[in-house]
């Protein structure tokens, strides 16, 4: 069943800004500046953190939690069911598209690579551990295995991150990326084979929502983020909702969480298209509504954005511990609106937990190893950071030709000007 975005996700690799060329009025990088300008650039050269992506990423991973606890109490509710399949249908979408946004600049650098490995892979392997032995004591089934290469619940997103993110200089290099995609998730659909391994099945059906994001740019999210974007959202949410009241008793679930081939559903093989189209725009659309109504601002939750991985991947050991213990069969007043509420408010306020900053920094040596023992030093990095650590005096002996001219024509106009006056 689909679980992330469920993104997601911790926060993913920021896009590098390539530098400014040197020019003819622009001294060598490292040499020396005019005062005015060494004085306008003591600031932060770091970018603040846009609040509207951070807003996206904590709504998104709530309506994650929210939606797995319904699993447990849908059952005999119309309208339980209807929303739950309005928010499956682009709360993943939304994540994904986000994640391929900030993937853009990936290249496949030693330090991308190892952030990859850090941030994706080590967060895979001991979850996917911890998620078995925690199924393994709930349910007092110690024969269970362990497998690394078929993710268990909701570690499939961090293997289709980790997949996707490696496959961007494809996507960048192909003249229809988007087109490409989307024949892939309607070829995976239809091929029973795929199997279960590394969840390849969801992994090529969500791909185009990845390369979608890869090929967006902030005009357009900019769209999304203006006035008449907001109040052209505000009915679409009823209607939808309405559309899903209506169909949710013959609607299969099985489509949203685009982990089966159409063989397996029982349905015929053109179906699969048909309804992966449909699903893709629909989410599309939905995303749209989503991101409209997402606050731009600086909320007291913004912080909470930075915190998703955590909120991912802690939220299922709450939502699993009540499916193995039978918690809603032994207390069925929790399938009731009433119950139905106390679950819903309950696993936000976990989720929301889950994001803050001490979880994140208690977990930070699972989530986000520095590691540096297990890579090799980048050589050019380790050459400015022996730059940077030089007195001046062995910078400038140590500076190229061109920066040692600037830095000594620089001199020579300063001794100059002491020579201007009376003698």
């Amino acid at each position: 069943m689909f679980q992330a975005p469920h993104g997601n996700q911790k926060a993913p690799l920021p896009p590098v800004e390539e530098p400014a060329p040197a020019t003819a009025s622009t001294p060598p990088h490292g040499a020396a500046r005019p005062a005015k300008a060494a004085a306008g650039s003591t600031g932060s050269a770091k970018k603040e953190r846009d609040p509207f992506f951070d807003n996206a990423k904590y709504l998104a991973i709530v309506l994650v939690a929210i939606a797995h606890t319904w699993e447990l109490v849908m059952d005999g509710s119309r309208t339980t069911r209807a929303i739950y399949m309005v928010v499956y249908t682009f709360h993943m979408p939304a994540f994904i598209l986000i994640s391929g946004y900030f993937s853009r600049s990936f290249t496949g650098r030693p330090d991308q690579v190892k952030r990859l490995l850090t941030s994706v892979v080590v967060p895979y392997l001991v979850f996917e551990t911890a998620y078995t032995l925690f199924t393994a004591w709930a349910k007092d089934d110690w024969d269970r295995p362990l497998s690394l290469t078929d993710p268990f619940y909701l570690t499939w997103f961090l293997v289709a991150l980790f997949l996707w993110r490696l496959s961007v200089p494809l996507w960048r290099s192909l003249r229809h990326p988007l087109a490409v995609s989307m024949v892939v998730a309607v070829a995976a659909s239809l091929s029973p084979a795929t199997g279960s391994d590394l969840d390849l099945m969801r992994v090529l059906q969500f791909l185009p929502f990845f390369v979608m994001g890869l090929l967006m740019r902030p005009e357009h999210f900019a769209l999304v983020r203006r006035r008449e974007a907001r109040i052209a959202a505000v009915p679409v949410l009823p209607a939808t909702l309405a559309f899903a009241y209506w169909i949710a008793p013959d609607m299969k679930l099985s489509w949203f969480y685009r982990a089966t081939p159409v063989e397996e559903t029982g349905a015929a093989w053109w179906t699969a298209p048909v309804m992966i189209v449909l699903l893709t725009g629909c989410a599309l659309v939905l995303t749209a509504v989503f991101l409209a109504l997402v606050p731009q601002r600086k909320t007291w939750f913004t912080a909470l954005g930075a915190g998703t991985i955590t909120g991912y991947l802690l939220h299922g050991f709450g939502v699993k511990a009540l499916e193995y213990w039978n918690v809603v069969d032994r207390q069925d007043w929790l399938a009731s609106p009433t119950g139905r509420v106390v679950l819903t408010l309950t696993a936000a306020a976990v989720v929301t937990l889950a994001c803050t900053s001490p979880v994140r920094r208690a977990l930070r040596g699972v989530t986000e190893p520095r590691m540096d023992w297990a890579f090799k030093e980048d050589p050019a990095r380790a050459a400015v950071a022996r730059r940077d650590r030089a007195p001046q005096a062995e910078r400038r002996t140590a500076a190229p030709a061109p920066e040692r001219a600037w830095q000594e024509g620089d001199a020579s106009r300063t001794l100059q000007l002491t020579r201007i006056g009376p003698r």
